[in-house]
């Protein structure tokens, strides 16, 4: 179960609170990034990528990487799937999840988990430019010459039982997330780098098709 929140958790970029981060200062004019973030959301309608996992555990001294590929699309389509150097398949179809994991197959409705709720809140939220008004989280914004750093600080219970924060990065050409980062309580880290970028191309719906 807590795979598939990382997962889902993917999609989104959002952030948490603390000490300013290197290389970054605050947005000077936040009103005009939420308002520019806000109007390049709108106009997204599908995005697709590959992806580099990292994930760093607190008891194994190398990290283990994986590589994919991401689609999403609106309303509410989500397909992630995993291919080196294993097979893992999730779609988020709406209120219907869908996971593949090897052999195992598994259906779910987010309705049935108030953490499902949230998280699916949080991938709508920033899709559509509404994430710094989620009352889940508190919210800062940093910039650099390249980039923006969205911090959101998880104060609804259920994400704050399992992240200590998550970091995400956002090419400022065209307001894509290009790194997230998942910090947890128990010490771990997950790194996700996106790569191959394509905003605004055909997606079929089969892609997100749950059976």
């Amino acid at each position: 179960m807590h795979k598939i929140f990382l997962t889902l958790l993917i999609v989104v970029s959002c952030l948490a609170l603390k000490a300013q981060p290197a290389g970054y200062t605050p947005v000077t004019d936040l009103a005009k990034f939420k308002s520019q973030f806000a109007a390049i959301a709108k106009k997204t309608e599908t995005i697709k990528s590959d992806f580099t996992q990292e994930k760093n555990l607190s008891m194994l001294s190398e990290k283990i990487v994986s590589k994919g590929k991401f689609w999403f699309k609106k309303d509410n389509l989500l397909r992630m799937e995993y291919t080196k150097p294993f097979q893992y398949l999730m779609i988020l179809n709406k209120d219907n999840m869908y996971i593949k994991d090897g052999a195992k197959e598994n259906k779910v409705s987010t309705k049935s988990s108030k953490l499902f709720q949230q998280i699916n809140k949080i991938t709508v939220d920033c899709v559509q430019g509404a994430v710094f008004s989620n009352p889940d989280f508190i919210t800062k914004a940093y910039e650099n010459n390249g980039s923006y750093l969205v911090e959101l600080s998880p104060v609804a219970k259920g994400l704050k039982e399992f992240f200590k924060n998550i970091d995400v990065v956002i090419d400022k050409k065209d307001y894509s997330v290009t790194t997230i980062q998942m910090n947890e309580n128990s010490g771990d880290d997950t790194i996700i780098h996106f790569t191959n970028r394509e905003i605004n191309t055909p997606i079929p719906d089969a892609l997100f098709a749950i059976r």
